[in-house]
């Protein structure tokens, strides 16, 4: 008897996640089928990819681009749709198996939603949707019973240390961080940072938005909220730790005193295959870790003084609600504004905190409330600027 081929849906697959999720695909044609590819912008590479894997489905959420793309796979029997509304609706194609989210940002929340009430498992590597709802989008998963496999290669270390340990109790995790390029700097020292010293990161290629948000330590904040939901964590049992290797991915340990710890090269191809391949771990011939290429590996405490987006991230989580989404909301437009050259490094936090500080609480959000959350936050961001 053959294998079951899991037909995959990717959001996002001309970005740095969607890509490589494409040759995890290519080395496992056996495996894998493509159904649904959507980009934003990227056209001419979503078209090369829809030649390519010929899915069924494909969505620009740039309307502008619509006739473009369908003009070139109309011949290919491809079915071509676009805006942001397509976007949320073609996840709930029956043929779907898994629905890889690698869309940048809050763009990935309802899409999300709208596949697990769809009863789709979700390979996350949207890590934005956890932080800005997770509540709620862990209940959604116990309602309809949806797994969600984690891609960030953090989150799958995590994932990978506690399969297999039947519940057994966690005392604390682990994250790791590499620290970004600007390790080990005092804040007087990071007044004049550009964006092109920002984009340098020195472990991973990534898009610019999340390059940026490894500088200024706001992407491990961001996944410390995520690992709350993902693993039900109370805030204290979440520790960072700063290891410019990039070896260990993070740890688990357990409540005998035992850490468990997930180790491999700098390569998000095999969080994304074991997430696609899940409860299996598929053959590749991707590069393989050596003890003796790392004859030492260090561990230090995150400096949450200098990089402030860190302990906001923590105080958001700490205070619940609709916090974590303002924190989100107000760092994508700063991370923007830094980008285009409108702020810089440091007061990308200041603005955050003041969103944190007046934009009002929501103990307990429904999804029209993040929604609410997300846009006045973005307004009041963009007046601080």
């Amino acid at each position: 008897m053959g294998i079951k081929k899991k037909h995959i849906a990717i959001l996002g697959s001309t970005g740095s996640i969607g890509t490589q999720a494409l040759d995890v695909v290519d080395a496992h044609p056996e495996r894998f089928v493509v159904e649904v590819l959507t980009a934003n912008n990227n056209s001419n590479l979503l078209i090369q990819q829809a030649i390519k894997y010929k899915p069924n489905i494909v969505v620009i959420t740039n309307q502008e681009k619509y006739k473009e793309v369908n003009e070139s796979l109309f011949d290919l029997g491809i079915k071509v749709y676009a805006g942001q509304q397509s976007l949320e609706e073609v996840v709930e194609n029956e043929n779907i198996d898994i629905v890889l989210t690698a869309l940048m940002g809050y763009s990935g929340l309802k899409p999300t939603i709208r596949a697990i009430k769809s009863g789709k498992n979700i390979a996350l590597a949207n890590k934005e949707t956890l932080v800005v709802a997770g509540d709620l989008i862990t209940k959604l998963c116990q309602q309809y019973g949806v797994q969600i496999y984690p891609v960030d290669s953090e989150h799958s270390a995590i994932f990978q240390c506690l399969v297999g340990e039947n519940f057994n109790p966690i005392e604390k995790i682990y994250l790791t961080a590499s620290g970004g390029p600007f390790r080990g700097r005092k804040r007087n020292e990071l007044l004049n940072i550009t964006r092109e010293q920002a984009l340098k990161h020195p472990n991973w290629e990534m898009g610019a938005k999340i390059t940026i948000d490894s500088a200024s330590m706001m992407n491990k904040g961001l996944e410390v909220i995520e690992a709350k939901w993902l693993f039900d964590l109370k805030v204290d049992q979440i520790e960072v730790v700063v290891h410019p290797q990039s070896i260990i991915h993070s740890a688990v340990q357990y409540t005998d005193g035992s850490v468990m710890a997930q180790i491999g090269v700098p390569d998000m191809k095999l969080p994304i295959q074991y997430a696609l391949g899940f409860p299996e771990r598929l053959e590749n011939n991707f590069k393989r870790f050596s003890f003796f290429d790392y004859p030492e590996l260090t561990f230090e405490k995150p400096d949450k003084e200098t990089f402030r987006n860190l302990q906001l991230a923590f105080n958001a989580m700490d205070k619940g609600g609709n916090s974590p989404c303002v924190l989100n909301a107000a760092n994508e437009i700063v991370v923007d504004a830094f980008l285009n050259n409108r702020i810089g490094f440091l007061s990308m936090s200041d603005v955050i905190e003041n969103c944190m500080e007046k934009i009002t609480f929501v103990k307990n959000p429904t999804i029209e409330d993040y929604v609410n959350t997300d846009r006045e936050t973005r307004i009041l961001a963009n007046e601080l600027l």
